[in-house]
């Protein structure tokens, strides 16, 4: 990895550059792939499936006799390690279920907010380089909580086989979920955003992706459907001092280096030391990965940075706004305070981002790309639409129609004040 010494904050903003595509040449690519889905349905699916994935399909839907041997094909102890993980999922976002709270804005004036399910939804579900059978769980779990009436479940088949990965069928299986497409890329979030005669249209769609598939994200959400947020190629930042593990640390970054070729991940320290023996680490490490070769290419995009202060170091990942943010540091709580933007945050040398991604009970469905300073990750919340509701006694608009009459009047909206005056007239009448 490429050591960063000590660099001047006008230099930031390019030294924390994401790894990117050419824009116009990808959103080209994606459009054309999005309008003919639109328009062949079922056909475009299975064509782009054969093209992209090298797999030729009768059907798309995986059928309940497939999802039963699939499940005879799982290990016995990866069965009771996705049991374990789902069971630390739903009591984490069990809790974001909060009771509706009524307040009385004023005598006779109550007001509330409720959350109502989205009826459909569609979850995507990467499986090309490696079967992310953890996200079904970290989005079909939250999905179910919430009440969503329908959802949609799309992966890529495998080549070799042409079916979905044995542990995502009975990871959907566990959570409940019974609507599952053989589609990956582009070609499924376009099925998924506009409906085709075997993939149900949905309301919003989630789930991470390579950068085809984000593009495809954002410009169906251009055309009004909803997406979870911005989800690209993974990333991780790690914060250290001399009080770092160089070996851990060197763990965690080709932890997520191995996602794929496109991923980030970037080391700051305060210590020159630490950078100098993490970077031995991970030349140890790296020759006994079975996917080093995608690691290292992800490295090539990856960098150490020395900073000589904690602070300024605080605040080039703040800057950073990384997906996962490790803090390898002493106080590393009273460190985690001044964050403000980032993914999720795993706290001491203990920490492992692999817990959050399998099963500490955290969603690891999170912006990437920069998107933390504005977007949070997945939560029951994420599938849920709050609405507003209030109920005002005759007591209650006469305490407030004054209010309303005048702001109304003063807007030119006279009719908002009629509205008021009608009832307000009818009341003195009945008095």
């Amino acid at each position: 990895m490429k050591l960063i010494n000590n660099p001047k904050r006008k230099d930031w903003p390019n030294l924390l550059a994401r790894p990117a595509l050419n824009a116009l040449s990808l959103e080209k690519k994606v459009r054309k792939i999005l309008n003919k889905v639109k328009k062949e349905g079922d056909k475009a699916v299975k064509q782009f499936t054969r093209d992209f994935d090298g797999v030729k399909l009768k059907t798309l839907l995986v059928t309940e006799k497939e999802i039963s041997a699939a499940i005879k094909e799982v290990p016995e102890e990866l069965k009771r390690a996705i049991r374990t993980a789902k069971n630390n999922i739903e009591k984490f976002h069990s809790l974001q279920i909060r009771p509706v709270e009524y307040v009385d804005t004023m005598p006779g004036v109550r007001c509330w907010r409720n959350g109502v399910a989205i009826e459909k939804v569609g979850l995507y579900i990467p499986g090309g380089t490696a079967p992310l059978f953890s996200t079904v769980l970290m989005l079909g779990i939250p999905a179910k909580l919430a009440g969503c009436k329908e959802i949609v479940l799309c992966s890529p088949p495998s080549k070799e086989t042409g079916k979905l990965h044995p542990a995502i069928l009975f990871a959907a299986k566990e959570v409940g979920i019974t609507t599952i497409i053989k589609a990956g890329g582009v070609q499924a979030i376009a099925a998924m955003a506009y409906g085709t005669e075997t993939i149900p249209q949905v309301y919003k769609i989630f789930g991470p992706g390579n950068q085809y598939v984000n593009c495809a994200k954002q410009l169906v959400q251009s055309e009004g459907i909803a997406i979870d947020m911005p989800a690209g190629p993974s990333e991780v930042c790690v914060f250290s001092d001399e009080t770092a593990n160089p070996a851990f640390v060197a763990a965690d970054l080709l932890s997520q280096a191995e996602h794929g070729t496109d991923s980030q991940v970037l080391l700051v320290s305060t210590d020159k030391s630490v950078l100098l023996n993490v970077n031995d680490e991970i030349e140890k490490q790296a020759a006994l990965l079975p996917r080093r070769k995608l690691a290292l290419q992800a490295l090539s995009n990856s960098k150490l940075i020395f900073l000589k202060s904690q602070d300024d170091a605080i605040d080039l990942v703040n800057a950073y706004a990384p997906e996962h943010l490790i803090i390898a540091a002493a106080n590393e709580e009273a460190i985690a305070k001044k964050i403000f933007n980032a993914g999720s945050v795993f706290l001491g040398n203990y920490s492992p981002e692999s817990a959050g991604d399998y099963a500490s009970g955290t969603n690891h469905a999170l912006p990437t790309n920069g998107y933390a300073r504005s977007y949070a990750g997945v939560s029951v919340d994420s599938f849920v639409k709050k609405i507003t509701w209030q109920k005002l006694t005759p007591r209650g608009l006469q305490n407030i129609g004054q209010t309303i009459i005048t702001m109304a009047e003063a807007e030119g909206l006279q009719a908002h004040a009629n509205a008021v005056k009608i009832r307000l007239d009818q009341l003195n009448a009945e008095s």
